[in-house]
């Protein structure tokens, strides 16, 4: 039986570079590329089909910071493909960052100097807004979407033949300072974006407490400091410039500069190749790249704990009920 591989915010970045590393690996998977640009993810896909001709790849409209456009994605999907085994929840966002010019000058002269370019700490604030869903935009794109679209392929991933597998692009930049029960959508914070990766460190751990038996299993990945579109809208061009030269410096002492999407997959590969019962569910997969450009995978254990994480999941159950009633009635 072919695999069955949906991969969102497949159509650039580390998605991209994801899909022509699995179809590298097995060309027999049947891909799907879930994004919410369609022309992007047609060009996407037609570079896919260049380079691997026999490969079976599909494109599906899927915008994560909609739940409306979750919803009839999934439902796409169920009528598309009787199973999901690999599920890579990729797609998200960081809005209107702000770098703290005085922050980095300061720690660049520090002994916090690798620790602040490996996970930005106290470099970037972001400036949030409401969806038309009601929800902080951040928070919906990067947690919420994602966890709605799990839910809805609950038939498709709950399979006792053979383990499904729900893979979580997170970030060296999610810290448990930055998240709050009380305030999990952070819009009372402005580091919306560290506080959404811990999200998804903490319901990656509820879903396996509860889907494990059922044959789903949940991971998440660090990609290291990779440099995309995302990364690249943080700084001016000029800057970038003056602080490559640095970084490659850097990346001879730090093994999480890997730079180039390629390299930043690996750990979204490496896990594409375990037995899921195997895993750590609270070990954080991080994608690291050595001073001589080879790539390998080191696990890191995440600085959270079960209770929090199963709190964090009950209230993404409450806020799913209210928005079923509101604004996707739905199966559930």
């Amino acid at each position: 039986m072919r695999r069955v591989v949906v991969v969102t915010g497949a159509n650039g970045g580390i998605g991209l570079a994801l899909c022509e590393r699995l179809l590298s690996q097995d060309d027999q998977i049947r891909l799907c590329l879930a994004c919410r640009n369609m022309q992007r993810a047609e060009i996407a896909r037609s570079a896919l089909q260049a380079s691997h001709p026999s490969a079976d790849v599909g494109v599906l409209e899927v915008d994560v910071g909609s739940l409306k456009s979750v919803v009839q994605g999934a439902k796409e999907l169920r009528e598309r493909y009787g199973r999901v085994d690999y599920l890579y929840l990729n797609a998200g966002i960081m809005p209107n960052p702000r770098f703290n010019l005085k922050a980095f000058i300061t720690g660049l002269f520090s002994r916090k100097a690798l620790s602040m370019f490996a996970t930005g700490e106290g470099l970037l604030t972001q400036e949030d807004k409401v969806t038309e869903d009601g929800l902080q935009e951040v928070f919906e794109t990067n947690v919420f979407g994602h966890f709605i679209l799990i839910r809805e392929l609950e038939p498709l991933l709950c399979h006792s033949d053979s383990p499904s597998q729900l893979i979580w692009t997170s970030s060296s930049n999610a810290r448990r300072s930055t998240f709050s029960l009380a305030d999990y959508q952070h819009s009372q914070g402005q580091e919306s974006y560290s506080s959404s990766k811990y999200a998804t460190d903490l319901l990656s751990v509820a879903l396996n407490t509860r889907f494990n038996k059922q044959g789903m299993y949940s991971s998440v990945v660090c990609p290291g400091l990779v440099m995309t579109k995302l990364t690249y809208g943080i700084l001016p061009a000029f800057i970038w410039m003056l602080i490559m030269p640095i970084m490659w410096l850097i990346r001879v002492f730090t093994n999480s500069f890997t730079i180039s999407p390629y390299n930043g997959a690996e750990a979204l590969l490496w896990l594409f190749r375990q037995r899921p019962e195997s895993l750590d569910s609270r070990v954080k997969y991080h994608s690291c790249t050595s001073g001589l450009g080879n790539n390998y995978v080191q696990p890191v254990k995440m600085d959270l704990d079960e209770g929090s994480s199963n709190l964090f999941y009950q209230k993404l159950l409450e806020l799913e009920k209210q928005v079923r009633q509101t604004i996707i009635p739905g199966r559930h």
